[in-house]
């Protein structure tokens, strides 16, 4: 079981995309799943009427890795996929970038840009405070930041009192990226493929759920890089 920040950057650079935690309805490994030797594990254990116990095993573990690990540079960790919290491999990151759609940020969002462009990393209360905006709105924006990949996590930032928060950072700056991007196309084809190798087998619309791409394009995609069968009224394309 995973139990060193080392070898959950290694098991992140193995699969190049990860989730935190799994989630039912996508097909991606999550590092949990490493963390606890079992994806299934719960992540804390409850009586059976419901009531908190403790948190499950490695859970502490998990809990600090997930801000150490882009802190220490070893892995990327936002909600860069699918709205939940991911781990990616830093030589996945450009591919990422190099596919998404990153229309410069303008009104409320653009100011969380500017602010983070000009403050350096930032947490919630001090974005709240730079730009006079509510909780609710900054971690509405970050949020929609992270999916378009331009913010990213950086850090933990301990408080005065209660739990740390988390300073976000521009994407480019945090991984430096390479001023020559992939190619968009060669791009989507490569993060097919390693959403295909991690699952074995899946359909157009896992494939959409992971990346948030149009049936349409994953279909086109997945075309190109494996060969399909038709299951029922399912398309399934499985790894080569």
């Amino acid at each position: 079981m995973v139990r060193t920040l080392e070898a959950a950057a290694s098991f992140v650079d193995d699969v190049g995309l990860a989730l935190l935690f799994p989630k039912a309805d996508l097909v991606l490994p999550s590092l949990w799943g490493q963390v606890a030797g079992d994806p299934a594990a719960p992540v804390a254990v409850r009586e059976p009427g419901g009531a908190f116990v403790r948190w499950g095993d490695g859970m502490s573990f998990l809990w600090s890795a997930k801000d150490e690990l882009p802190a220490q540079g070893l892995v990327c960790v936002g909600k860069h996929l699918a709205r939940v919290t991911a781990c990616v491999a830093p030589r996945v990151v450009p591919l990422l970038v190099a596919q998404a759609d990153r229309a410069e940020p303008d009104g409320f969002e653009g100011e969380l840009v500017s602010a983070i462009s000009s403050l350096g990393p930032s947490t919630g209360p001090e974005l709240r405070d730079a730009v006079g905006a509510s909780k609710r709105d900054v971690d509405r924006g970050v949020a929609s930041l992270h999916r378009r990949l331009v913010l990213t996590s950086s850090h933990l930032v301990e408080q005065d009192a209660g739990w740390g928060a988390l300073a976000h950072d521009l994407l480019e700056r945090k991984w430096k990226l390479p001023k020559l991007l992939p190619p968009p196309d060669a791009a989507r084809r490569e993060l097919a493929q390693l959403v295909l190798a991690a699952a074995g087998e899946l359909t157009a619309a896992d494939l959409c759920g992971v990346l948030g791409w149009r049936r349409r394009m994953a279909t086109n995609v997945l075309d190109e890089i494996a060969p399909s069968r038709d299951v029922g009224d399912f398309r399934i394309w499985a790894a080569p």
